[in-house]
């Protein structure tokens, strides 16, 4: 066995600036086709780091990597209870044209420091490097725990929505079926272990499926769109961009809107999740950042798309939202068709592309851990760090991430409010750390401090981009923490403000017992001057 320790030696990699790949030393555990290009190695120099993952993602593998993981379309589909709700028609459509302009902004701001650093560590490592010198090692810290809890949260989610649409299916072709949550959580299991053996067994072959279920999720989507556009009557197009429903019972549709929004935010949430394969990607520091904003458009067209096909197509509200199924899509499908088949078959699209979105979600969790573990960041960290030689993964952090699946998952059993807050928990989480990495970074750009070599730049709009992210994140952020319905009891409540305040509260605690003692904050090894910047 083989733990990676990083020392001072290995992360000063000596080299000349060259286009020849051959003149860099070969360093770490993976065959030199798999160093990247004189500009990864530059990169990795830089940032102090040794190339132990293979470089094997291109350009289009990496588009398919964002667009599948984060199914815009899909998660639309899956969620439009909460948006019916809360919003109605209107405010879905309104509402994801204003969400998906905010994220650009957020996106583009990310897209820049994945050019700056293009290193697995992502957010925690962009704070650390751009913070004030007082709070970097801090703020790194707790951002690299929001990170880190944010993507093992969202494979549960994932899978948790796949195993339930199945549950849905079940409920439609046997009305008689008794439906359990704990089968529910044995789907999810299912699920996530064979996105596990996936990220094991077949890891090398990751970037060619990626490429194979991009196809899938751009076809899968019209194979949807173009039987309601036909078969489904057409709703009224005032009523479509016109009518905004309350009924969460809030003091106004305005309001009502503003908590729905929280079915856009999540099918548009997540794109940073190519940021953390960035050490497999080649020539990181431009495909990069040029991958992540196409995938943004991309699923925002598809997104769309879908969004307004449903909304024309639904036909009435309150009788979809009833559905025995528990989703209405599945209802509006049968509808439709009124087919029980062909049901099946337009819902089993979802669950293929789902099912492939838990297993890049399940690349993108294991490589977030084993960076904040190579970092010392974590409890047991040598065992999170250790890659395994020859398959060039992060083993124990895949399996651990499955580990991790299974705990949350067995909450379901329980108490779906209690699991439905850890769900809520990856949307709080993450965007707490695009708040903080592009808060920093903004910070340096009004102090006019100058900000590391960039190859994909925003150029003089970067501080407009910055202050419009913030701008659009804050708000959202706060409601994000709001139930969906009104008035609030203990079944009804949003817990994961109480989840999101244990996680920052466990992670300061273990940060001034432990943390600050064992954790390297990633700047501290940076060496740009040395590599040429």
């Amino acid at each position: 066995m083989v733990i990676l320790r990083r020392t001072r030696s290995e992360s000063q990699l000596a080299f000349s600036v060259t286009d020849d790949v051959e003149d860099y030393p070969q360093k770490g555990l993976v065959a030199r086709r798999y160093m990247g290009t004189v500009a990864d190695q530059r990169d990795m120099s830089a940032l102090g780091r040794v190339q132990v993952l293979r470089r094997n993602f291109r350009f289009i593998s990496i588009v398919g990597f964002g667009c599948t993981l984060i199914c815009t379309w899909e998660v639309i589909l899956t969620l439009l209870s909460a948006g019916l709700t809360d919003g109605g028609t209107a405010g879905l459509i309104w509402g994801f044209i204003g969400v998906s302009l905010g994220f650009t902004l957020v996106y583009a701001s990310i897209a820049e420091m994945a050019s700056m650093a293009p290193t697995a560590g992502g957010q925690y490592h962009w704070v650390s490097e751009f913070a004030p010198r007082r709070g970097q090692k801090f703020l790194s810290y707790i951002t690299g725990w929001l990170s880190a809890m944010g993507w093992q949260c969202a494979i549960v989610s994932i899978a948790y929505l796949a195993g339930t649409i199945i549950q849905g299916l079940v409920v439609l072709n046997q009305p008689d079926y008794n439906f359990q949550r704990w089968h529910g959580t044995m789907l999810v299991i299912a699920i996530s272990t064979f996105s596990i053996l996936f990220n094991t067994f077949l890891a090398k072959n990751l970037p060619f499926v990626e490429g194979l279920i991009l196809i899938i999720h751009v076809i899968g989507l019209f194979s949807i769109v173009i039987p309601l556009w036909v078969l489904a009557p057409r709703n009224n197009v005032r009523d479509v961009f016109t009518h905004f429903n309350n009924g969460g019972g809030w003091d106004s549709s305005g309001t009502a809107t503003l908590v729905g929004l929280s079915t856009t935010i999540t099918s548009m949430l997540g794109y940073d999740c190519s940021v953390h394969m960035s050490e497999e990607i080649k020539d990181a520091s431009e495909t990069l950042p040029k991958a992540m904003m196409s995938s943004v458009a991309v699923n925002g067209v598809l997104g769309f798309i879908m969004l307004v096909t449903l909304c024309f197509t639904l036909g009435d509200v309150e009788t979809v939202l009833e559905s025995s199924t528990g989703f209405p899509f599945i209802q509006i499908f049968y509808n439709t068709t009124g087919s029980i088949a062909a049901t099946n078959a337009m819902t089993a699209v979802l669950v293929v592309t789902l099912t492939a979105s838990t297993i890049t979600e399940v690349a993108t969790a294991s490589r977030q851990l084993w960076s904040f573990a190579r970092d010392e960041g974590l409890p047991f960290s040598s065992f999170f760090a250790y890659v395994t030689p020859g398959w060039n993964i992060p083993l124990n952090s895949v399996m651990v991430s499955l580990f991790v699946t299974i705990l949350l998952s067995m909450i379901n059993i329980g108490s779906t409010v209690a699991l439905n807050a850890v769900i809520s928990l990856t949307i709080t989480s993450l965007m707490s750390a695009y708040i903080v990495s592009i808060g920093c970074v903004l910070l340096k750009r009004l102090r006019g401090e100058p900000l590391p070599h960039h190859r994909w730049t925003l150029g003089r709009y970067g501080m407009a981009v910055n202050i419009g992210a913030l701008a659009f994140l804050l708000p959202v952020f706060i409601f994000a923490f709001f139930p969906l319905s009104t008035p609030v009891t203990r079944e009804t409540m949003n817990w994961s403000v109480v989840m999101y305040a244990g996680v920052i509260g466990s992670a300061s605690v273990y940060y001034w017992v432990r943390g600050r003692h064992h954790f390297i904050p990633p700047v501290a090894l940076v060496k740009r001057e040395e590599a040429g910047f």
